[in-house]
């Protein structure tokens, strides 16, 4: 069969090459102002030349195959004898959220599987320049309970659970599609991977809550690594099938019929996962204690901060993984999410404390909130130690003993009064200084100073005794007036 012979011939070269990371991602030569028309726009001569190189046809098929974490989309495309070859590696300009899938509406996930798209999913006039929509949630999505709307692949950097490229990137894209549905293409597939399977990244990231997830999808990734034409995608059972074989029917939530892998397709999985497992124990040695921190969204925002600098505001390109993202100790790690969840606790309690002021401001005011007693302590103390020390009269200033004394108690006093005045609101402060300037000095005594029992009574007391306190001090430091013949007296 084709499939079979296919298998045979590519197994060897799969072993011995792959795809890689590091090829340069292609410029895209698209001046967007010579577009008349997005929908009928012609593919360049150099793109036209390089599809002639490689023996592929204009319209023969192509497949979409997208790694988030190195933030790339690829062209794939069939040549003469009906084998894919990568004909086109974009930069991603920007995608929302972390590894994983996508669950639900709002989470901002964009989508991990495999996804065929057909014509009825292309959408020239998007707000987004171009648009194609990737079909989440797809029959294992949705077996899954996983749900969300217009999840898709468009222009414009700027994503909220979408793949965006640039508009030049996308204008390119879009005419790559139109070419293979013309050609009799019924469905382009997408695969949409969180980084390639390889074994490094697969034990890089052991340890991911998603990992059993990305397992699951890693046959469909090495069975076209070993054939390099799509697999042919099936659910049951919750979960995707790779190229088996049967003679019953799928059914995404039903149980799997009897189904088998193809002979020759079994022997080139045999000698790929021996590799494979050799290479996955090497790379879990070397990673011993070793764990990856998967970066947040913003923390790779910043990274390509300066790329903003005078675009326009919905130009937001969101960088890669790979260069937000590092190993590190097990131990370290732990310091640092502990840390992170101590900076949310503080960031909660900040929150909650703007929340009670903003409940103590009224018309954009503050509203003046109950305090401790404003006079400070020792001129409490001294006002009831020795109430007679600020009354004086003439002649004890003048047998006091020294004139020196007289002079420091006055500036002394003022002072913590002045202090005192200051924390009232204004209304009051005014009738403070009315009070003091006419009112009969009064002896304080202990009864003056009141000393709550608990500390809430303690504040509603501090509030109404400030007053009566403040005005006695004020008064007490004014001399008793007299007439001038009125030397003596009692």
């Amino acid at each position: 069969m084709r499939l079979t012979h296919l298998v045979a011939t590519a197994a060897i070269a799969a072993l011995l090459s792959s795809c890689t990371a590091n090829e340069a991602m292609d410029t895209v030569d698209v001046d967007l102002k010579k577009v008349s028309s997005k929908v009928n726009y012609q593919l360049s001569g150099k793109i036209v030349q390089k599809m002639q190189a490689m023996s592929m046809a204009k319209d023969s098929p192509i497949m979409l195959r997208i790694f988030k974490e190195e933030g790339v989309l690829e062209v794939w495309k069939a040549n003469a004898s009906n084998r894919y070859e990568m004909l086109r590696q974009y930069k991603i300009c920007a995608w929302s959220g972390k590894l994983g899938p996508k669950v639900k509406e709002g989470d901002r996930q964009a989508p991990e599987g495999f996804y065929p798209i057909s014509p009825g999913q292309m959408n020239p006039n998007s707000s987004y320049y171009l648009a194609i929509n990737t079909g989440f949630p797809n029959r294992f999505d949705q077996a899954n309970g996983r749900f969300g709307t217009n999840l898709m692949i468009h222009g414009a950097c700027s994503s909220s659970g979408c793949y965006s490229m640039t508009d030049e990137q996308m204008q390119e894209i879009f005419a790559l599609s139109r070419d293979a549905y013309k050609g009799g293409q019924q469905a382009i597939q997408l695969q949409a991977l969180p980084f390639r399977m390889t074994a490094e990244n697969m034990a890089r990231h052991k340890n991911s809550p998603n990992i059993d997830f990305w397992n699951m999808l890693k046959p469909g990734y090495d069975q076209f690594e070993i054939t390099k034409r799509p697999p042919e995608v099936n659910i049951c059972e919750k979960k995707y099938v790779f190229n088996q074989q049967t003679d019953g029917k799928f059914s995404p939530t039903g149980q799997c019929p009897a189904m088998s892998t193809p002979a020759t397709m079994q022997g080139a999985l045999a000698s790929y996962n021996k590799k494979y497992n050799d290479d996955y124990a090497k790379a879990t040695k070397k990673l011993d204690g070793m764990v990856w921190y998967e970066p947040s969204e913003a923390e790779r925002k910043a990274i390509v901060a300066k790329q903003r600098v005078g675009k326009e505001l919905a130009y937001a390109p969101t960088g890669t993984s790979l260069d937000a993202g590092k190993l590190m100790k097990v131990a370290d790690l732990e310091k640092q999410e502990a840390r992170r969840a101590e900076l949310e606790e503080v960031k909660k309690a900040i929150e909650i404390q703007k929340a009670e002021l903003d409940k103590s401001t009224k018309n954009g005011k503050n509203v003046p909130v109950p305090a401790e007693n404003p006079l400070p302590k020792p001129v409490q103390q001294a006002a009831v130690e020795q109430p007679g020390a600020a009354r004086k009269g003439f002649w004890g200033s003048l047998f006091s003993k020294s004139g020196a004394d007289a002079q420091q108690l006055e500036p002394a006093a003022a002072a913590p009064i002045n202090a005192a005045q200051e924390q009232q609101p204004a209304g009051q402060k005014q009738a403070v200084q009315q009070a003091a300037a006419t009112a009969t000095p009064q002896p304080v005594t202990t009864a003056t100073v009141k000393k709550p029992a608990d500390a809430a009574a303690a504040q509603t007391a501090a509030a109404t005794d400030a007053a009566p306190v403040a005005e006695q001090a004020v008064a007490e430091q004014q001399p008793k007036k007299r007439p001038f013949w009125k030397l003596w007296g009692n």
